[in-house]
């Protein structure tokens, strides 16, 4: 991993947990969603300082490149995140469906 790539992951990572903590203070962020996002940042922050841990990973498992490897593992995450959130959007749907149904049920009944 390059210096630059890594002094890029530090400063993104530093700039998203600030940002994070900034939307939990005004209530615009839920503390688990939260806590996803600060922990996503730490670990891309200790494998910027650390990066032979990413490098022993690329050999472990035959990625010739540590960036390339670094780039999977982030994709691999952010796709897991939206499934994660695409299943509780599905469940809130079907909660906000059913209290439609219900609402217009009690309309008809009065």
């Amino acid at each position: 991993m390059t210096l630059t790539l890594r002094i890029l992951l530090i400063l993104s990572s530093v700039l998203a947990s600030c940002t994070v903590v900034r939307r939990i203070r005004k209530s615009k962020m839920q503390i688990d969603d939260a806590v996803f996002w600060v922990l996503f940042s730490l670990v891309l922050i200790v494998l910027a300082v650390f990066p032979h841990i990413i490098y022993w990973i690329s050999i472990r498992t035959g990625i010739q490149s540590p960036a390339n490897l670094l780039y999977l593992l982030i994709i691999f995450v952010l796709i897991m995140k939206i499934f994660s959130m695409s299943i509780k959007l599905s469940v809130l749907e079907s909660k906000i469906t059913k209290l439609a149904q219900d609402t217009a049920l009690e309309k008809i009944e009065k």
